[in-house]
This record gives structure tokens, C-alpha cells and sequence, in this order.
């Protein structure tokens, strides 16, 4: 459930420093000068516990002409009628001044709910200007203060207060649009284009060049289909961009680009796909965004159908990577050709979106590798194994092969063309990752040879270590005793003395009752001890 805010006032006052504070985020361009917001933007955000959806509109001026003003007026009228409360905001340190009052007036004929707000009322200076704000007849004035952020808690009060008696709207974002960005050159027709698609005077147009500065977003339906419309500025050549505010277009376009799904560039007939052109494009393709071709002006074209064929050439031998893009020629301000652009963006975006079967892979791979096989490197042919699509918009895949480091470039660009012919992919950024299989007896692999010097084989032990070993592990034990009197064997020559007053006995000969043990370790069943039968 968001209220939805108009933020309103004279030229720098600080109604896009409020827009980006409520919001969150830096979306609206920011300058000391007057008259950088010239749109009407839209965006959500919050304060405390109040769920918004915010207009950003351009300084108040006091004109009814054809000129720039009186259009950016319109704008601003066109979004106090949109909103349910009004945030009408004046600067502190200069106080009112005769354009307030104007502008004041203009608001008490409408028949909604109006916040007064003094802003830049972080210093004493601006006590003067905060205490002429009664005189407007919208109550007390909220001194505030957006660069800083002070002030917010009341004005979280003022807006809580006429919260209760409107009616909020429900939110639905079940589906997520479509984002599509529309990019190009300055004065080449962008904004026209966008209200010619949606039906209305939404954006601010007119015969000078660079009118846009912010990138504009506009949520629309086409067939049952949620769509997001982002106008963006005119992107010139680098080296001629020196303006700051010109340098924070130029990258409020890019990031536009960046977030967008589908990007339809537009270029004017007289000057089509030159150098810019061609830059752009290259962007989008490297940024990984499904990209539409969109030609304008063509009413005024005398050859169409002989200039549409030379455009077809020059795109399929300018820019291969997004080769069989949709180019539709259209006229934005007569409105021929342009039922032709929504369903080549939507086509664009499924194609962007598609996901092929890992058994389809691999059959298409069998086949293309047979077609056409790898070139041999270095005399060791590269072997194509395995494929599979790990994600997509867009579109990519991983293929495990031999060698993948030397496989050249000119064979992966092979892949993806028939990619693309085969899958019916046309114009869509791919990306195409060549690995190799891990190899177990590779550095680093399960099979590998510890790092350090090579070990020799354990030496062979003795029986004497053995049975040395043996006893000092267990030598209490009564079956290491029969091992102990075989393996301890006493010097060839000692002899045993013989006792006192008795003839030596033969060290050989065994004691009476004993059983006699050979060297083996076997007990000797027909000795001398054991009378014969």
C-alpha cells in the first residue's frame, strides 16, 4: 500500500535532493544550478513505517508559451494532478519569493491536501525565511533540511496526518514488466518514440536536442504484458561530453543499461549506424542485454524498401556478435511501423530467455564437431567431450574439451554461430566458456605424486631383529619364552664350569626329564632323554 507524493516548488529549491533521500538511492540528478530536473520521474520509497510512491517534477515557472518552461510546466501540473499529497516545498534562506506566491496560488484551486516544507533550515539564517512561510496559507511550515536529513521525524508526522483520511492504493507486483531501455544519439527521436508506444504526452519532447537528462521510467501494458518504458539522455561521443551534468546523463544511461532487460537503440535514418552507433551496440552486447534496432524518421525516406536492405547488410558485416538482431524502421511522430516494435521486443526477450536441453547440446556438438572439426595445435588435435547451458539471458554455456586453453578464437566463433542458426537464437549475446576435464595425474590431482623426494623400499629385517623386537614389545609373556632360549645363543666357545667335587658335564647333553629343541625352534620327539621302543 504507497500514497503517492508529488515533491513541487520553484527551480532549486531541493525537491530531487528530497526525491533521493526518501528513496534511497542517488536516481535523480543533483546540481547547484537551476532546472536540472526537467521529466516528471517515479520511483518507491518510504519514510518510517509510510510506504510512497514519490514524483520528482521540474521547477515552477510562470510562462504559457511554446518554449522549454511552459512544457516542463505542463509536466509539473500533469503530476499535482497524478498524486494524492503534495509536497510543496520553498527555500529558508531566500524565503518567499513573488514565484512562491504564485505557485501557492495555483495550489489552493486544487482539491488535494498540501504539505508546506522549508527546506535549507539547518542554519539561523534561515529563521527569517522558515517564519514567512505562514503567510502562504498551507499552516506551519516543516523546516527540513534534505541534503542533511534533519527535520525528517516531523515530516513524517505532517504526512501521516493526511495518510488517514486518503484512500492508499494496493500494490500488485505479482509479475515483474519487462525493463526495456531505450537508448541512443541526442535528438534522435527517443522520447517521441516512447509517447507514441504508450499514448500520451508523457515525455518531455521538442526540437532540441539533449531535452532528457534523467532516465525516465514509465510502467505501461501492452496485451496483457507489464512493460517498464526507461527513456534515457542522448550519449554523445566521449570526447566531446566536458559538462559535468552531461557526464552524470551519460551515467545515469549506462546504468540504465545495466538494469535493463531488453535495449532498443534508436538512430535516425540520414546517419544510421555510424561510429556512435556502432559503440552503443557494442555496449549492450558486452553488457549481456537483448538488443533491438529501431530506425526513425522513415516517413521521410523516399527508397525504403532499397535502404532497408542496405541497413539489413551493413549490420550483419558491422556488428557479428549480435548477428540476425530485429531491425524494425518506423515513424514516431506520424506513428507508421511502430506496431512493428513491441512484438520483435517481446520475441527479443523470450529468444534472450531461451534454455536448451543438455542431450540437444551435445547431439547439435556431435554434429558440428563432425562438420566441421577442430584444428590440430602444435600437431595434437583439440577433442570437443561435453556441453551444457549453465544459465541463461543470456544465454551461456560451458564446453569441456582437450586442450581448451589453444582452442583459437575464430572456432568458438564457429560454435556460436551455429549456436544460434541451429537453436534459433538470432541476435542474442551469448557466451560461450571452454574448459578443460580435470586430469587426476595433473599437478594438484587426486592421483598425483606427493610433492618431496622419492622414499626406497623398506629394508628387509633379520630374524634376530625380529625376534629382538618381539620381546621388548612383550617380553613377560609365556610364549615369548620359547622364542627368547631359540633366538639368545650363547658364544661357540664358552663352556659352563663344573661344580665342585663332580666331573664337567657336556653342555650338549640334555637334563634328565628335559625335552630337547633344535635350532628351529621344533621340540625333538626321539632324543637321547626319551627311552626307545
Amino acid at each position: 500500500m504507497a500514497l503517492k507524493v508529488a515533491i513541487v516548488g520553484r527551480p532549486n529549491v531541493g525537491k530531487s535532493t528530497l526525491f533521493n533521500r526518501l528513496v534511497g538511492k542517488r536516481l535523480a540528478l543533483v546540481d547547484d544550478r537551476p532546472g536540472v530536473t526537467r521529466d516528471r520521474r517515479y520511483a518507491d520509497g518510504h519514510i518510517g513505517d509510510l510506504e510512497l510512491t514519490l514524483i520528482d517534477t521540474a521547477g515552477y515557472e510562470d510562462v504559457t508559451d511554446e518554449s522549454l518552461e511552459a512544457r516542463m510546466r505542463a509536466q509539473t501540473e500533469a503530476a499535482i494532478e497524478d498524486a494524492q499529497l503534495i509536497l510543496f516545498m520553498v527555500d529558508a534562506r531566500e524565503g518567499v519569493t513573488p514565484l512562491d506566491r504564485i505557485f501557492a496560488e495555483q495550489l489552493r484551486r486544487q482539491d488535494k491536501p498540501v504539505v508546506l516544507l522549508a527546506n535549507k533550515a539547518e542554519s539561523r539564517a534561515a529563521e527569517a525565511g522558515v517564519g514567512e512561510g505562514h503567510g502562504l496559507g498551507f499552516g506551519e511550515p516543516v523546516s527540513i533540511s534534505a541534503e542533511h536529513g534533519e527535520g525528517m521525524a516531523d515530516l513524517y508526522a505532517a504526512m501521516v496526518a493526511h495518510a488517514d483520511s486518503l484512500e492508499v492504493e494496493d500494490s500488485d507486483d505479482a509479475d515483474k514488466p519487462v525493463r526495456v531501455a531505450i537508448i541512443g544519439r541526442p535528438n534522435a527521436g527517443k522520447s517521441t518514440l516512447v509517447n507514441r508506444l504508450i499514448g500520451e504526452d508523457r515525455l518531455l519532447t521538442g526540437p532540441e536536442a539533449g531535452i532528457t537528462r534523467d532516465s525516465i521510467s514509465v510502467d505501461w501494458e501492452f496485451d496483457g504484458r507489464r512493460v517498464r518504458l526507461v527513456d534515457t539522455a542522448g550519449m554523445r561521443r566521449k570526447a566531446r561530453v566536458q559538462e559535468k551534468l552531461e557526464k552524470l546523463s551519460v551515467a545515469d544511461t549506462i546504468r540504465a543499461i545495466t538494469f535493463a532487460e531488453v535495449v532498443v537503440l534508436v538512430m535516425d535514418r540520414d546517419n544510421a549506424f555510424d561510429t556512435q552507433d556502432l559503440q552503443l551496440a557494442d555496449l549492450v552486447e558486452r553488457e549481456g542485454r537483448a538488443l533491438v534496432y529501431c530506425v526513425t524518421k522513415w516517413d521521410m525516406e523516399p527508397e525504403p524498401q532499397a535502404r532497408l536492405s542496405q541497413m539489413h547488410e551493413t549490420a550483419e558485416r558491422m556488428l557479428p556478435q549480435v548477428r540476425g538482431a530485429p531491425l524494425v524502421a518506423l515513424s514516431a511522430l506520424t506513428g507508421r511501423g511502430v506496431e512493428r516494435l513491441m512484438p520483435a521486443i517481446l520475441k527479443a526477450h523470450a529468444t534472450w530467455s531461451v534454455k536448451v536441453k543438455t542431450r540437444d547440446l551435445n547431439d547439435w556438438l556431435a554434429m558440428a564437431v563432425q562438420r566441421h572439426p577442430p584444428p590440430a595445435v602444435d600437431g595434437r588435435r583439440i577433442k570437443p567431450k561435453y556441453m551444457a547451458q549453465t544459465k541463461a539471458r543470456p544465454p551461456t554455456f560451458v564446453l569441456f574439451s582437450s586442450r581448451a586453453s589453444q582452442m583459437p578464437d575464430h572456432y568458438r566463433r564457429y560454435l556460436i554461430n551455429s549456436l544460434r542458426e541451429s537453436f534459433d537464437m538470432p541476435g542474442t549475446p551469448m557466451r560461450l566458456t571452454v574448459k578443460s576435464g580435470a586430469n587426476p595425474y595433473a599437478e594438484g590431482g587426486e592421483r598425483a605424486r606427493p610433492k618431496g623426494p622419492a622414499k626406497s623400499a623398506p629394508r628387509r629385517k633379520t630374524r634376530a631383529q625380529m625376534a629382538a623386537e618381539a620381546k621388548a614389545s612383550a617380553p613377560g609373556l609365556p610364549g615369548n619364552r620359547l622364542k627368547d632360549a631359540v633366538g639368545t645363543k650363547k658364544p661357540s666357545g664358552a663352556r659352563k664350569a663344573a661344580p665342585a667335587g663332580g666331573k664337567a658335564k657336556s653342555s650338549s647333553a640334555p637334563r634328565a626329564g628335559a625335552r630337547s629343541v633344535s635350532r628351529s625352534g621344533r621340540i625333538r620327539t626321539g632324543g637321547p632323554g626319551k627311552p626307545k621302543r
